[in-house]
């Protein structure tokens, strides 16, 4: 998106939800005639407004992280505000802002703004999904200039700090210099090493042999940054800022591939200090899909060998964070493991990249079983067996991103969602949300969107037009922003094949047949 198509997008934007004034104040609605479906995703509603707080040092509003921790975290908090947006814009947008205004003189970026804490957290890096790309989704969807502008600016400082304090080995990967840089708490892969960096600054390296770590996880995220900044420096009309991001980006992404990646463990691991891998079979891998790192060739290869392998990490209730046959998996499953549970975090993370890779039927199992989990403990704790769906029971409750699974779970299997320059319409007649459910958002573009079930089939609406008419157990149809057909898509994962009866409105309706996963372009 160049500067002239992002300011037209943004006037649009703005021209759109004045004339839909009288929806200015909607939620998205979600209603079902299944009790135990509605409690549950009403009870994680409840959850995510109780945790919008002001923190200190940052005057507005902020979706925190709930449970035991009272505060944002950059490596997960911009982008669970960004999939609450839809009820709290203004949490989305200082969930961004937060981290800007705290940015320190030389470019770094806080690890953390807590309530309990007397200054934000710099002792680590700590960053998963890159701030950089939840700033530009945001901006753009929002053509909100001003924020595009400073994730533009702060972003590139980061950027540019992590090449000064972790490159330290001079290969042009991210270092991780402590636990805590990568979120991954009470990781086996981490084990004996320190939770945070010495003297409360990220910049120190502690002293231990093996240290630092090219890391490809914080590579990836470094990586989707520069995707995200590329695409941010084209919208604000820098041509050749954007051309510099997108060759720093495919540089990083290379190098993670060719010294990070070992092709007979089909597995990333980080490379010490004494260049040794470090072979633990983790999260690592999801994280590295996250931002789509590996070409779709490789990802099958991900896919056979590790990603579905019901003792890798397609257990009962995927993603654990380790393999199910890693060695090192850490049983009895403690609070705040990612030594082998499957953390809710990751779960979250999962619609970045299962459907980039076409992988929407076997992502639909996932959802059902993590809902499942949610809907027998609707106390939203973070992690559960992988093997049980049970809740580590010492956890607190009122977890964000636990009640955010719920809540973008249920939209994406049986309701619509943006998704980009598209809208996504989930049809699953016969799934236990859609009972005659209702669905009803306002997408990016300030139009409502509406999907009444009835019976076997889903009525499609765009500002009270009807769409389409459609009876299925697991399709999608994808739609442009106004409204019109270009997809069909197989998102069954009950069936092989799924049968469609397609009505799209002036036209007559149609007999379909599609495979899982299958994408079926449309006429117009």
């Amino acid at each position: 998106m160049n500067r002239r198509d992002f300011l037209a997008a943004s006037a649009a934007v703005l021209a759109t939800v004045r004339d839909s004034s009288a929806f200015a104040a909607s939620e998205p609605l979600f209603r079902t005639g299944n009790a135990r479906w509605q409690s549950t995703y009403d009870a994680a509603l409840r959850v995510l407004a109780g945790n919008i707080q002001v923190m200190p040092r940052f005057p507005g509003p902020v979706l925190i992280e709930g449970s035991s921790y009272a505060g944002i975290w950059m490596e997960c908090g911009p982008h669970e505000a960004l999939l609450y947006r839809s009820f709290r814009p203004d949490a989305a947008r200082n969930s961004h802002l937060t981290f800007f205004a705290l940015q320190k003189e030389d470019g770094q970026l806080p690890a953390n703004n807590k309530a309990t804490a007397a200054s934000p957290g710099w002792a680590q890096i700590q960053m998963v999904v890159p701030i950089a790309a939840t700033a530009w989704e945001l901006a753009r969807t929002t053509g909100d200039h001003e924020l595009l502008e400073k994730a533009y600016i702060a972003c590139s400082r980061w950027d540019d700090w992590l090449m000064r304090h972790r490159n330290t080995r001079g290969t042009g990967l991210v270092e991780g210099f402590c636990t805590y840089d990568t979120g991954m708490d009470n990781s086996p892969r981490w084990h004996g090493m320190p939770n945070a960096c010495p003297d409360g600054s990220a910049r120190n390296l502690p002293r231990v042999a093996s240290l630092p770590r090219l890391c490809p996880d914080l590579s990836a995220t470094t990586y989707g940054a520069r995707v995200a900044l590329a695409a941010m420096a084209q919208a604000l009309g820098k041509a050749s800022e954007a051309s510099m991001w997108q060759q720093k980006a495919a540089t990083i992404r290379q190098l993670i591939l060719d010294k990070l990646y070992v092709a007979e463990d089909t597995a990333f691991y980080d490379l010490d200090a004494q260049n040794n891998f470090v072979k633990i079979n983790c999260d690592i891998l999801s994280r590295v899909c996250s931002e789509h790192v590996p070409d779709q060739r490789l990802f099958d290869t991900l896919w056979q060998r590790q990603i579905h392998r019901p003792q890798g990490f397609w257990p009962q209730f995927p993603l654990p964070s380790s393999a199910i046959d890693e060695p090192t998996f850490v049983r009895p499953i403690p609070r705040n493991s990612w030594g082998g549970a499957s953390q809710a975090l990751t779960a979250m993370r999962a619609p970045r990249w299962m459907d980039h890779y076409g992988r929407s039927a076997d992502f639909a199992h996932m959802m059902d079983q993590w809902c499942e989990a949610l809907q027998r403990d609707s106390t939203f704790r973070q992690g559960i067996d992988p093997l049980t769906g049970t809740f580590s029971p010492d956890e607190a409750p009122k977890y964000s991103p636990a009640a955010l699974v719920m809540t973008t779970y249920t939209w994406r299997l049986a309701g619509t969602h943006d998704e980009g320059d598209e809208i996504w319409w989930n049809i699953r007649a016969g799934h236990p949300a859609a009972q005659d459910a209702t669905f009803r958002m306002k997408t990016d573009n300030g139009k409502i969107a509406e999907m009444h079930y009835t019976g076997k089939a889903a009525t499609l609406s765009l500002n009270g037009k009807q769409i389409a008419t459609i009876a299925s157990e697991g399709t999608r149809l994808i739609t442009t922003k106004d409204g019109t057909p270009k997809a069909l898509v197989g998102i069954n994962n009950r069936s092989a094949t799924t049968n469609v009866s397609l009505h799209i409105s002036g036209k007559a309706t149609s007999q379909r047949s599609l495979q899982a996963d299958e994408h079926m372009n449309l006429k117009p």
